[in-house]
Order: C-alpha cells, then sequence, then structure tokens
C-alpha cells in the first residue's frame, strides 16, 4: 500500500512536481476526500498505507479504458482504490476485493454503500492468495490490483495471470519503495522483495511491462 498521503510530496519525483501533478489533474470528489480524512483520523500513521489521489484517479481511468467488467484487488485497506476501480467498471461489473482486515475493511464498506458501489464489490476476508487460488483456473479477469503485503507480490502475480484474459491489465503499487530499490546492498525484506518482482516482470514474456512513477511507482503489466 502507498506511503504517500493525499497531499505528501512524493520521494520520487523533484521537489514541487508532485503537487503541480496534483494540481493539474482531476481533483478526488467529496466522497473520497472524506474516506480519506476518516482513515486519517480513525488510523493514525497507518493511513499512510493509502493510495495517493492521482492513482485512484488513473485506477478509474484505466478500468473504464479497457472497459474492465471483472476485477480483483488484493489488499482493500480502507476502501479508496477499490472505490476508483469500482467507478471505472459498468453497472454489471464485478470487483472482487481481497484483505485480512475487519476493521480497515468495515470503513470501506461504509463508503461503497454511500458511493452506490456495494451491489458491484465483493469482499473476501481470509490470505488473499488462497483466495485467489480457489477461483476458476479461467482467463475471464479485466484488470487486477496488487498493494498488499509486498513479499507476496510474486505470489500473487503468479495466481493472476492465468486468470487475466488477454490485453488485461495487472497493476502493482509500490513498485520502487520510495526509490529505495536502487539500494543494491539494502537488506529491508519489503525492499528485496520488490527489487527481485520488478526483475522477474521485465523479464517475463506472457506480458508488456511499463514501471510508472507514479505515487510510490505503478507497474502496468498487460497480459499477451
Amino acid at each position: 500500500m502507498s506511503a504517500l498521503g493525499q497531499t505528501a510530496e512524493s520521494p520520487i519525483l523533484a521537489r514541487g512536481i508532485h503537487r503541480y501533478l496534483t494540481a493539474h489533474s482531476s481533483p478526488p470528489d467529496d466522497l473520497l476526500v472524506d474516506l480519506a480524512e476518516e482513515t486519517r483520523r480513525k488510523l493514525g500513521d497507518v493511513s499512510v498505507m493509502q493510495i495517493g489521489a492521482e492513482l485512484g484517479t488513473l485506477l478509474t481511468i484505466l478500468a473504464s479504458s479497457i472497459g474492465a467488467r471483472r476485477a480483483i484487488e488484493v489488499g482493500t485497506f480502507t476502501g479508496y482504490s477499490s472505490v476508483c476501480i469500482a467507478r471505472g467498471l459498468p453497472a454489471d461489473g464485478h470487483l472482487l476485493c481481497c484483505d485480512v482486515s475487519e476493521e480497515w475493511t468495515s470503513i470501506a464498506r461504509g463508503y461503497w454503500k454511500r458511493a452506490g458501489l456495494d451491489d458491484r464489490i465483493e469482499l473476501r476476508i481470509g490470505p488473499a492468495a488462497r483466495t485467489i487460488a480457489a477461483l476458476p483456473v479461467e482467463p475471464v479477469h479485466d484488470l487486477a490490483f496488487i498493494d498488499a503485503d509486498k513479499t507476496s507480490y510474486q505470489t500473487y502475480y503468479d495466481l493472476l495471470v492465468p486468470r487475466m484474459r488477454a490485453g488485461g491489465l495487472i497493476l502493482v503499487d509500490n513498485a520502487l519503495q520510495q526509490g529505495n530499490v536502487l539500494q543494491d546492498d539494502s537488506r529491508n525484506a519489503n525492499i528485496q522483495a520488490i527489487q527481485a518482482f520488478n526483475n522477474a516482470l521485465a523479464s517475463d514474456d506472457r506480458v508488456q511491462v511499463v514501471l510508472l512513477a507514479v505515487s510510490d511507482g505503478l507497474t502496468i503489466a498487460r497480459k499477451l
């Protein structure tokens, strides 16, 4: 999940550029602003796991642009990203959210209902790998968003690829680890896991990949 708040400067962009980018992008509406504020108020420092507003807008744009109908989210937290993804789906679309926290997702449930999206979002509490592995191995999903424990990214990705349709997108957050992916000698388990994951994706011939400097780094993998 993101290491950035809604107004924090990006650690991977030149000073002031993050503020300029957000100032020249569509702003979050009142519902998303309220969700971000409630997350900060109730969870304090943990709220840094919430994605940035610019990434939320991008999720909606991508989901809508590819005509996504079936989506999966790995790591829901308090619901900001799920609201953004679901808004990009049609009325009969379906978003499966995977998370392990009843506490955090209880906030999400309230905002799904307020946004009129609760009829297209399904939440499953439990280990995400187990939830995904229990799904039929059929290429029917259009979009997936991975934003959970970094050491399991490769596991989630490997489970998702065969379940994505040709042309479907797997989006992966925190791919730059606040720029620390450049530390070849890092002993941090999360950084090491992301470094290995990024290397694996770059040579995966099942997908076309681009890593963007959005928020804390977003990888987009399009299944071939």
